[in-house]
């Protein structure tokens, strides 16, 4: 498997973990720092085991780690898929503002041929 595709599939789990919004308040929440599964499921009404589902999906797509202590197993953010998905997306938002800035002055180059060269002259508006 070649490296760009390892990149895409990589950045097809972190899109898919991303996709759920309880899995984003979760990420939410442990930007603040590390958490149980308790402590994270505190603010849903979801089961300890629906959370712990989240937070398998999280802990596959590399967004998070967890701790490895018998029955406390912190999860930690792990933010650096998410920066990858930044650069993807980045591209394309440099993209969509290079478009823009290129219809920006189409626009204005066709105003400026539409404009009138003498503004008293009413009878012929082209000048």
């Amino acid at each position: 498997m070649t490296g760009a595709s390892m990149s895409m599939d990589q950045l097809s789990r972190t899109f898919a973990a991303l996709s759920d919004p309880t899995r984003r308040a979760l990420l939410e929440r442990l930007s603040a720092g590390e958490a149980t599964v308790s402590e994270l499921a505190a603010p849903f009404d979801m089961t300890l085991a629906a959370v712990s589902k989240h937070l398998r999906v999280l802990e596959g797509a590399g967004l998070i780690t967890r701790g490895r202590e018998a029955q406390y197993r912190p999860a930690r953010l792990d933010a650096r898929p998410l920066a990858a998905a930044s650069r993807w997306i980045d591209d394309y938002a440099r993209f969509w503002e290079d478009s823009v800035d290129a219809l920006d002055h189409y626009l204005n180059a066709l105003q400026q041929l539409s404009t009138p060269h003498d503004p008293t002259d009413k009878e012929n508006p082209h000048g």
